[in-house]
Formats: C-alpha cells, structure tokens, sequence
C-alpha cells in the first residue's frame, strides 16, 4: 500500500503548479526503503514534470520519526543501504533545482529531522511537538551526513547542543535554532506551506533560484556527499 500522496492542486486549487507530496504510513511515518522508494519517485516527477515547487508534509501530528527501526535491527546490507538513501534524499533535496517547502506537520525525530532540514522553507506546527537528533540520548554516534546537515541548517550554538548533547527543541525553539522558520496552527500547517511555496513559484527565478541554491550550498554538498561515500559505500 502507498505510503504516500501526491496532489498538483493546493488545498484551495489555486497553486496548480505545486506538488504536494504526503507521507502518511498510519502509524510514525517511519522512513523505510518502501518510503525512500516512493519519495523519490515523487521528487522524480516534479522534476520531469511542469512543476514549479514542491511541499512535502507529513502525517497530522508526526513529520516523520526516523528510520524504520525493524530494517536497521535486520540484515546489515539492508540497514546500510537505508540508512544511504536517507542521506542520499537529504543531499537530493537541499540540491533540488525547484524550491521545496517542508509542512513539519508534528514531531521530527533523527532522520525525521534531517530530513526536515533539507528543505528551503519550513513550516512548523504549534503545540507539544519535539524536534531532535537523538542519537546521542539513545546510544549512538551521530553519523557524519548527519553532521553536515545540522552544520547548514542550524546556529552555530543549536548545532553543537543538538549533535552533541541531543537536546530536545519545541516549534518555538526551534525557530530560532534553525529547525524551522516559522510557526502556525497546525491545522494551518499545510495550507501555509503551500502558500509559501505560491509566491516563491510566483517570484523566483527557476534558473537563478537552482543555479543559486548550487553555489550557497556547495560547501555542505560536498561534506554531506564525501560524508556518505564514506560511512555508507555503495
């Protein structure tokens, strides 16, 4: 069964040229290789497509809780091949050539948060919502793709807290930590990222606005790429 949906239309119908992506699994939206499949498939059509922006939201109450825990608990192969193609998702979208806006629907945990921050405009939900790198709290290193995205994404003094000490940021923290750039209801959630992704369809450039994201971004694609190559080889 599909985990996700995608819809060309706005809530509103009046943003046709942008992609809505969902994921929804029922459950925590565990980032599984089913996931990875599909989302990148998605991402494959809004580049084939004549589409001009993308949204990519979760599940009410959950963006996404990270890696599908059964699949890094089972075959090695299988759970260093996930854990690639999340990293490899994540450096997809930060150098994706159309603007994607991220719809943090709830709680954004480890590679939920990677994740997150891969994309150019965050929208998050208000309430009692947590947004981590956990790793620390539960036992394991942070990997090195992971520490090139907190690097981009976060302050200097929310990265250090989040990859080192593994603290717990709510919405409004983590707006000024970096994890998000704004707040709303989160019934609110969806349609305020699909408007944010209007206008920016309505007043960027495409060419500017991809070569542009290219040359910003460059020093923390080729971290996260040499960090990739090197924990998860091919």
């Amino acid at each position: 069964m599909s985990m996700l949906t995608h819809d060309l239309a706005a809530p509103d119908g009046d943003a046709p040229g942008v992609l809505t992506i969902t994921m929804d699994d029922g459950k925590a939206n565990a980032l599984s290789p089913a996931m990875f499949a599909e989302l990148n498939a998605a991402f494959d059509r809004a580049e084939a497509d004549d589409v001009g922006a993308v949204v990519l939201a979760g599940r009410p109450g959950r963006f996404s809780g990270g890696f599908d825990l059964s699949v890094l608990g089972g075959p090695q192969d299988e759970a260093l091949g996930m854990l690639r193609a999340g990293f490899e998702l994540s450096h997809r979208l930060l150098s994706f050539p159309k603007p994607v806006v991220m719809a943090c629907t709830g709680h954004a945990l480890a590679m939920g948060s990677f994740l997150l921050l891969s994309g150019d405009h965050r929208v998050g939900a208000a309430g009692a919502f947590k947004l981590q790198a956990n790793e620390v709290a539960i036992g394991l290193p942070v990997p090195a793709p992971a520490v090139a995205i907190l690097r981009h994404g976060l302050t200097q003094p929310a990265f250090d807290r989040a990859a080192v000490l593994a603290q717990v940021f709510d919405p409004e923290s983590a707006v000024a930590a970096g994890w998000l750039h704004q707040v709303v209801e989160p019934d609110d959630v969806v349609a305020t990222a699909h408007a944010v992704a209007a206008e920016l369809l309505a007043t960027l450039d495409p060419s500017a606005h991809a070569i542009s994201k290219l040359r910003v971004r460059a020093h923390a694609l080729d971290e996260l790429r040499a960090a990739i190559d090197a924990d998860f080889p091919a």
